[in-house]
């Protein structure tokens, strides 16, 4: 069994995707998303999931796709941003190098707009947007051994928090000066 070397939660638009292939990258690992899990699996896109057979049947084609890839995957992980509703998926990640990604409403709506195929965000976004994280900040604080906050970020300095705040630096080849030094160049 081998489990990952980071786990990013957080909520739709916190940029887990964009910012875990950056970190994998800078890690030299592969990089794997459960949401992309799961419509490989069933061979259509979430949304339709969710229209044709409910959330249930996602959220469990989600726990397993999430078991999964914790068993098996060495590098950069994505977890969708509901996995965490899961009692089982959250005593999984106990031990794990997981972060969770803390973004601002204003930021997520930037980033996955109002009219994405988002099926929890479809009446409302904004008000979904804020309920959905009154519910799920607290789950995804209790999984994660960092909280990185993405405001006023971009995403290659919210990697650099993340292998600061997992003491990353030597997997990702660099010491704490080297980085130094090219952030300042």
């Amino acid at each position: 069994m081998t489990s990952p070397l980071v786990v990013l939660v957080g909520p739709p638009g916190a940029g887990k995707s964009t910012v875990g292939a950056l970190l994998a990258e800078r890690l030299g690992v592969g990089y794997r998303d459960t949401d992309a899990d799961v419509v490989a699996t069933a061979g259509r896109p979430i949304a339709e999931i969710f229209i044709d057979e409910g959330e249930p049947h996602f959220r469990e084609l989600e726990r397993t796709a999430v078991r999964d890839a914790l068993e098996s995957h060495p590098g950069v992980l994505s977890l969708g941003g509901g996995a965490i509703l899961d009692d089982g998926t959250r005593k999984l990640l106990a031990g794990l190098p997981v972060v969770f990604l803390d973004v601002q409403l204003a930021d997520a709506v930037k980033r996955v707009g109002l009219d994405a195929p988002r099926p929890l965000l479809a009446v409302n976004p904004r008000k979904q947007w804020r309920e959905l994280m009154e519910r799920r900040r607290p789950l995804y604080t209790e999984v994660a051994r960092a909280v990185i906050t993405t405001a006023e970020r971009t995403p290659a300095q919210v990697a650099e928090a993340i292998l600061d705040a997992l003491e990353l630096r030597q997997a990702a080849g660099q010491t704490p000066r080297a980085a130094h030094r090219e952030e300042q160049a």
